[in-house]
């Protein structure tokens, strides 16, 4: 990889990669973190990564990130946890605030397969790739995260 064609991977996926970090993470300070350690990889394996996976590579590495940095978290506890608010106005506020809660009662596994397939539209295989997993248990797990986003989503408690 060239430096022009890092140059375009970080224009091309830096934003994308920021929101896939932040709705694994939760939180933005944490998000950029990762984002900027992932281009910090990127960088340092550049000569390893071919420019047309380097999409695949970059998200292979936020997921990672982002799951040691739940794990970092599960051992300390904040006393002042700020969250995380996107910059657009979405155009029915309730939706997106039940939305993120489906989304806060998935593991974080789960919560990141989720955002692979149904929000970044990547393929089974793809997603295998960048978790680790076979193709079988990211049908398995997803299928569950469905699951549970779909019983928290139809319980009258949360209708909009």
């Amino acid at each position: 990889m060239e430096l022009n064609d890092y140059n375009a991977c970080v224009h091309q996926w830096s934003d994308p990669l920021f929101r896939f970090a932040c709705k694994c993470t939760g939180h933005e300070e944490d998000a950029r973190d990762i984002v900027q350690n992932s281009f910090e990889v990127l960088w340092q394996k550049k000569r390893d990564v071919i420019p047309e996976k380097a999409k695949a590579f970059l998200f292979q590495v936020a997921y990672r990130q982002s799951v040691d940095n739940y794990r970092r978290k599960k051992r300390i506890t904040y006393t002042d946890t700020p969250e995380y608010t996107e910059n657009a106005n979405p155009s029915n506020p309730d939706l997106k605030r039940v939305l993120e809660r489906a989304l806060a009662q998935l593991d974080e596994q789960g919560r990141a397969l989720v955002l692979l397939k149904d929000h970044e539209g990547y393929r089974y295989e793809e997603i295998a790739q960048i978790t680790g997993l076979n193709d079988s248990q990211v049908k398995v797990y997803l299928h569950r995260a469905r699951k549970t986003l779909k019983e928290y989503l139809v319980n009258v408690e949360h209708i909009i």
